[in-house]
């Protein structure tokens, strides 16, 4: 079955969408008109249809009445969404169990987003600058494999990531607005940080047990490597287990 979602805000000001997805694959674009968020859902079961809750600004839309539970124990599952944002101020909360992901928010106006998922193979851009100051992007993983890049288009104040083992790259490509901090935690992982050359950038690694290998136009004093660069600065700040942490450009 490949039914319609087209949702709208009816109230004014920012908007709060949460995207509650069980299982499958999630891709998220721009392109919305006017409506916050349209597009197509495709899935092979009844108790995978999407459930819409909408209340002024507030959007809420899952898989099924039980959300992230609701993914039945058969096989041959198909569950896909293909959705478009709008460039309305949005606030955008993202829940996921095992799935796919490729999203694209280049354009947008998030001010805020929020991204919670258990085991992810997941692509994240910002291909192009967000249209507002973003005041925390949060991400938090499981065992994944995870690619973020465009990461100074999204003007975020303050960047929180967290995962457990796997694969992860943070790419800070993009234009850095103002001063920005990020925490990062990882477990037993690889990790790969890409800022620019011409970005000034402070990394702090608060671990023993890494390997860390940085190339070119890096500087090395004890546990803090910094790039220079002009105009804002980017703080990072890493706590990782164990594994090997990369500092590119």
């Amino acid at each position: 079955v490949t039914e319609k979602i087209a949702v709208s805000a009816s109230g004014s000001g920012e908007a709060r969408l949460t995207l509650a997805f069980g299982a499958g694959e999630l891709n998220l674009s721009p392109g919305g008109q006017e409506l916050l968020v349209e597009g197509t859902a495709t899935y092979n079961y009844s108790e995978l249809k999407p459930s819409i809750e909408s209340s002024g600004n507030n959007v809420h839309i899952q898989t099924g009445e039980g959300g992230l539970n609701a993914f039945p124990s058969f096989g041959e599952l198909k569950n896909v969404w293909d959705l478009k944002l709008s460039a309305l101020p949005m606030d955008l909360t993202i829940e996921a169990g095992a799935y796919k992901g490729n999203f694209e928010f280049g354009g947008l106006a998030l001010t805020g987003l929020t991204v919670k998922d258990d085991a992810a193979d997941e692509r994240l851009s910002f291909s192009s600058p967000n249209k507002t100051e973003m005041s925390i992007l949060r991400y938090e993983t499981g065992a994944s494999n995870v690619k973020l890049s465009g990461l100074a288009n999204a003007n975020f104040s303050t960047l929180i990531f967290s995962s457990g083992a796997g694969d992860f790259s943070l790419d800070f490509s993009g234009a850095l607005q103002r001063d920005a901090t990020a925490t990062i935690e990882s477990g037993f992982s690889n990790l790969m940080l890409v800022i620019p050359q011409g970005i000034h950038a402070v990394v702090t690694v608060e671990s023993g047990a890494s390997n860390v290998t940085f190339g070119p136009g890096w500087t090395q004093n004890g546990d803090v490597y910094t790039q220079a660069g002009e105009g804002p600065t980017l703080t990072i700040l890493i706590n990782i287990g164990a594994g090997n942490l990369t500092l590119t450009r």
